[in-house]
């Protein structure tokens, strides 16, 4: 059986995903100004290591920036339901961006689950 990551076309998918996503940050109010200026290509990277790892892909993640530990590196910033909607609606956007050939709606549902959950989980601080 193929992994989600073989079956929507490997790392290429990932990619533009990922920069789909972070193109739209980089403008955004909410959750650009956590990120740092100097450090857009390296934490796009990161996030595209992290989605293709946890999809079946290659260890890039773990490789070069050990275990996730999502909730202890995203600590430091202020992440309350705004910056959750506003994640998600971004990544969504990216998400529908693709084209179903290439993330059929089975594996797509499958993505924006795991997005959803992982977006909740990021929540630290009360609104």
């Amino acid at each position: 059986m193929d992994s989600v990551y073989e079956a929507i076309g490997g790392m290429e998918t990932f990619e533009r995903l990922v920069h789909g996503f972070y193109s739209q940050v980089k403008g955004d109010d909410v959750i650009g100004p956590m990120y740092p200026d100097n450090d857009w290509e390296g934490a796009e990277q990161r996030l595209t290591w992290f989605l293709a790892q946890y999809w079946g892909g290659p260890q890039l993640f773990s490789e070069n920036r050990g275990h996730p530990r999502l909730r202890m590196r995203h600590a430091p910033y202020p992440i309350d339901i705004t910056a959750h909607d506003r994640w998600l609606e971004l990544m969504g956007n990216s998400l529908a961006d693709i084209d179903e050939e290439t993330i059929p709606p089975a594996y797509r549902e499958m993505i924006w689950d795991h997005m959803q959950r992982v977006a909740a989980m990021m929540i630290n601080k009360a609104p």
